[in-house]
């Protein structure tokens, strides 16, 4: 796609894309958003090189896609509370990420997109890995595509969320979110099925028993891990940014960069129920 001087070329077949050619930190025109927002569709992640944004252009940019979300555990720098501060380093004991996951799907209404710049990337390792979950869904044989559609499935986020941000303050046990959603979902424009369970906050498929749903569970987020074929893999550099659409994709953050420092921010656009 060429659109004056931008440019999305695909990363792999599958999934991903680089863009060139825009500055995330200059309001959008129509064009470029329309281009963009295409892109995004297309590729389901897209990648930028060399962005400078503060956190005011960073969110601006964001809210340009939706009304930006607030994380339920996790407070933003002051100021900020659409910011959520990813850091890594010698004292940290876990990373944001490190397992396969959709974004606060726990969420009645779980976050469209989100979009991470990077600041800081340690020289080697710190690697995000996305995955598709339209593939993941469409390489499934037909008889278990056909078990799965109408199924649902509990989100939870306490397991995830307790403990995990430093607060200052103890959550109650209704702060963290969770709600019943499809185990396949089809996306709001595109109209295309993808799976929407997730080894983080997926705990039950609610038509099965206890032993079923495990076991299925299990399988399903064993084929989305395993599957290289509909997956991508990003590399980062200083200052790149990553936008990606949680309601078809999964990704993991590979910690393999102790005890370097990896550091950046997101934020989170606001999405809709899932069908």
């Amino acid at each position: 796609m060429i659109l004056s001087n931008i440019r999305v070329k695909p990363l792999t077949a599958a999934i991903g894309a680089e863009v060139e050619g825009v500055s995330l930190a200059e309001p959008l025109s129509d064009a470029t958003f329309t281009a963009l927002h295409d892109a995004l569709m297309d590729h389901q992640v897209i990648f930028f090189r060399d962005q400078e944004m503060t956190l005011e252009q960073h969110k601006d940019f964001g809210r340009r896609f939706g009304d930006l979300h607030v994380h339920p555990a996790a407070p933003g720098p002051k100021g900020h509370p659409e910011i959520l501060v990813i850091h890594a380093d010698e004292k940290s004991k876990h990373v944001a990420g490190e397992g396969w996951h959709t974004d606060v799907s726990c969420d009645v209404e779980p976050p469209m997109g989100s979009i991470l710049h990077i600041h800081t990337a340690p020289e080697v390792g710190g690697d995000t890995l996305f995955s598709n979950m339209y593939a993941a869904y469409e390489s499934l044989s037909d008889r278990m595509q056909q078990f799965l559609d109408g199924l649902t499935a509990m989100h939870r986020s306490e397991h995830v969320h307790k403990g995990r941000y430093g607060l200052k303050e103890k959550l109650r046990d209704d702060d963290y979110p969770e709600a019943i959603h499809p185990v396949v979902r089809t996306h709001p424009v595109t109209g295309r099925k993808g799976l929407y369970v997730n080894a983080s906050f997926t705990t039950r498929i609610m038509e099965l028993s206890k032993a079923e749903s495990h076991d299925i569970l299990q399988m399903l987020c064993n084929h989305i891990a395993r599957g290289v074929q509909f997956q991508c893999r990003y590399r980062w550099e200083n200052n790149s940014v990553a936008f990606w659409d949680n309601r078809c994709v999964q990704h993991h953050a590979a910690w393999d960069y102790y005890p370097n420092v990896r550091h950046g921010y997101r934020v989170t656009i606001q999405g809709d129920r899932p069908v």
